[in-house]
């Protein structure tokens, strides 16, 4: 498929084209040159774009625990997890 680039310098990526790559509305998109060549990647999120910031906080003492070595059990983050959850609501008939 052709596309004209306008005097506006935009680019127009035709609905068939965006349909078949996946684009939606509202994505982000980086673009790369090598050469002639451009290359069109969907811009992956950061954990600041889907953590909180004490989420996040709490991913980098992790990660920095663990290269020190120290670790949490799998048993001992599941209960903690389970305990911090609100208590399921049994369905009535």
């Amino acid at each position: 498929m052709t596309v004209v680039v306008t005097s506006k310098d935009e680019l127009i990526v035709p609905m068939s084209v965006r349909r078949k790559a996946g684009i939606k509305a509202g994505d982000r998109l980086q673009f790369t040159v090598s050469g002639s060549v451009i290359s069109i990647v969907p811009k992956l999120p950061y954990a600041d774009d889907v953590f909180s910031p004490d989420e996040a906080a709490q991913i980098v003492k992790a990660r920095r625990e663990m290269r020190k070595g120290k670790y949490v059990p799998l048993d001992e983050l599941e209960h903690g997890l389970a305990h911090k959850r609100p208590p399921r609501r049994r369905k009535t008939a």
